[in-house]
């Protein structure tokens, strides 16, 4: 019966929303997955650009290196320099460095000679003699090598210069978002872009070194021609698409990044995160960073100075900014385009639930006549669909019901049903009884077995105790070095061998029925792997326990049970006469009453034709086994209602696993 107070929904609505429900959810799914590879598309192809943009950045700074060395070098090479070097006095070589500095614009020119000492310098004239020969690139110039680096001078130096280039060389530090307190540039110092080269005689010999370069700091003709070079396009549009910096440290000297006022953000510094990674571990780093005030896609790369050593950084970056609104807009086309879906599959749903509703409850009200008496009615089939078979199976329901008896029916629906079921239990019970027969034969053997082994075992004690005291009494009364002392010693030995087949029998005839009572399996282990060693040498052989810590206690024989592990641990060590492992486990669930014990070897196995026999009794495997410890074990295992299961690979080893029940609670 419905509830009275259920919510019924009609047809109609439940199809819209099986139709739009899938529709929906991969529309959303799309949208996500389509935002998100757009966005890592859009960042990836950025961080890309600036990438590539820093490697050209790069060429373009070294070109500009290369430049000033050629300056340089043209300046050592042209004639009467040499001459002007061995003099030192006249106009020649005052004359020849203004010419340089004239046509190329250079804010560094000196004339060194052979000791690194200045003889000559360009912008100050007035000023000479201060030495030079610290730097590593005189030094390479003194041994005939033209070079280029980058150099970072102290304003001391830079002060000999002039005036001028003292001026410009200066940079007021402001503050800065994001960089790191404590690593602040002091503006004490210039960054310049210098080359050496020698001057040569005629004879070869070097007569001093021409030490030039141009200023870094407020410089911004190298940094807007990079600019320049890689955002052409962007340029052309009047648009901000990207920036290049030089570092001093971590101090912009040349800049096209524009602060918040529209300036040049000179005497800025780097983020603490660029810091770090550029000049404290020289590394190249490529990643998004914030560039004085606004988010950047970033590219860093150290600028060494000749030793090696980073003295500043060269850096390439576009704003975030376009890339974000591009973004946004994408998603907006995206969001707009997965809408105008939705609304189209909400009309298209409509329609067609609409259309699949109708005969459907055409169908609900001539089931209404059914039920209330009527027979022999069909409706209509208008569909050559699911619907419309189920129309005419509605037809034929209703024609059947008018000639057809319902309890006739009944009836034979409920014999069907009994015939099915006791079929299914005959099957059941045939399947159950070559099991109980084998059991029965078994039990029967077992029992015929025990009471010829009873008689037997009673029948041979007597004579072999006297044979075990005449063989004892001739080995004291003869010489221990007399030569039958070996053969009387096999004789006691095989006499063990023949009680401990006695022992076994008279065992096996006296099998009781287990005495209820509780055992501790996993005490029960631990004790006999802790004395086993008193019965069987565990050289070689590795013990490894995993016993489930919370496993109860069970109902059973404790001695009967520790009886059953001993002889298949003893079993197990014995079938690895080279060493191996011995494996013994324990698991239990309350919840399905059953408790596990699993002991396994890596020995030499059992064969597959000898795995079915094995608990047989009288049955062996080994040249010195009576063959009844395993049947004696099987039978203590059945009494407690549980299983003894024997797995085995040739070559691989031998597990046995212990199945009981009567699993007894925590406390009890």
């Amino acid at each position: 019966m419905q509830p009275i107070f259920a919510r019924r929904y009609p047809l109609k609505f439940k199809l819209t929303i099986a139709t739009l429900l899938p529709l929906l959810f991969a529309m959303v799914i799309c949208w996500f997955a389509g935002v998100y590879i757009l966005t890592t598309r859009v960042a990836l192809q950025a961080q890309d650009k600036v990438r590539s943009d820093l490697n050209s950045a790069r060429e373009i700074y070294q070109n500009e290196a290369v430049h000033i060395r050629d300056l340089v070098s043209y300046a050592a090479l042209a004639p009467y320099t040499a001459e002007a070097f061995a003099r030192r006095k006249g106009a020649n070589l005052p004359r020849i460095m203004s010419s340089v500095l004239k046509n190329e614009n250079l804010d560094l020119l000196l004339a060194l000679d052979t000791r690194g000492v200045v003889i000559y310098r360009a912008h100050n004239g007035k000023v000479s003699g201060d030495d030079y020969n610290y730097n590593p690139l005189v030094k390479q110039a003194l041994k005939g090598k033209y070079v280029t680096g980058t150099v970072v001078l102290p304003l001391s130096r830079v002060r000999l210069e002039g005036s001028d280039i003292e001026q410009r060389a200066r940079s007021k530090v402001l503050t800065t978002p994001h960089a790191e307190a404590g690593n602040v540039t002091e503006d004490g110092a210039a960054m310049f872009m210098v080359a050496a080269a020698p001057v040569k005689d005629e004879a070869g010999n070097i007569v001093g070194v021409f030490y030039g370069g141009s200023l870094l700091n407020n410089n911004n003709k190298l940094v807007d021609r990079i600019k320049s070079t890689l955002y052409e396009e962007g340029l052309a549009r009047k648009e901000d698409v990207g920036a290049s910096t030089i570092f001093m440290g971590d101090l912009r000297v040349a800049t096209n990044v524009l602060t918040e006022k529209g300036a040049r953000a000179i005497g800025t510094r780097m983020s603490a995160e660029v810091y770090k990674n550029v000049l404290l571990l020289d590394e190249r780093w490529t990643s998004r960073a914030f560039v004085v005030n606004d988010w950047y896609f970033s590219a860093y790369e150290p600028i060494r100075s000749p030793e090696g050593v980073p003295i500043g950084a060269l850096y390439v970056g576009m704003p975030e900014k376009p890339y974000t609104r591009l973004k946004f807009n994408l998603s907006l086309w995206i969001s707009g385009v997965l809408s105008l879906g939705a609304l189209i599959g909400f009309a298209v749903s409509s329609v067609v639930s609409t259309r699949l509703a109708r005969p459907v409850r055409e169908l609900a009200a001539m089931a209404k006549r059914v039920a209330e008496g009527e027979r022999g009615i069909a409706t209509r089939v208008a569909s050559q669909d699911e619907i419309g078979e189920l129309a005419q199976e509605f037809n034929f329901m209703s024609t059947a019901l008018a000639r057809q008896d319902e309890e006739i029916q009944e009836l034979n629906r409920g014999l069907e049903r009994k015939v099915l079921e006791r079929t299914e239990e005959l099957a059941e019970k045939n399947r159950i009884l070559p099991d109980t027969q084998q059991e029965l034969e078994r039990v029967e053997k077992l029992a015929a077995i025990g009471e010829l082994a009873a008689g037997v075992a009673h029948e041979i004690n007597n004579p072999m105790a006297i044979i075990r005291g005449n063989t004892e009494l001739i080995q004291e009364t003869l010489p221990k070095d007399a030569p039958v002392q070996e053969e009387l010693e096999i004789i006691t030995r095989q006499l063990s061998r023949v009680e401990l087949i006695v022992a076994n029998l008279l065992r096996f005839a006296r099998t009781e029925r287990k005495q209820q009572g509780k055992a501790a399996i996993n005490r029960i282990l631990t004790e006999i792997l802790s004395q086993i060693e008193h019965q069987v040498s565990l050289a070689d052989i590795t013990v490894i326990t995993s016993m489930d810590p919370a496993a109860p206690e069970v109902a059973g024989a404790a001695d009967q049970l520790q009886q059953v592990f001993t002889n298949i641990i003893i079993n197990a060590v014995q079938a690895m006469p080279e060493g191996g492992t011995l494996t013994v486990a324990t698991s239990a669930d309350p919840a399905r009453d059953i408790y596990e014990v699993t002991i396994s070897d890596s020995g030499i196995g059992i064969p597959p034709e000898s795995i079915e026999q094995i608990f047989d009794p009288f049955f062996t495997t080994r040249a010195n086994g009576t063959g009844l410890g395993l049947s004696v074990s099987y039978s203590i295992i059945k009494d407690h209602g549980g299983e003894l299961i024997a797995e085995s690979s040739p070559g691989e080893g031998t597990s046995f696993r212990i199945i009981l029940h009567q699993l007894l609670p925590a406390g009890s």
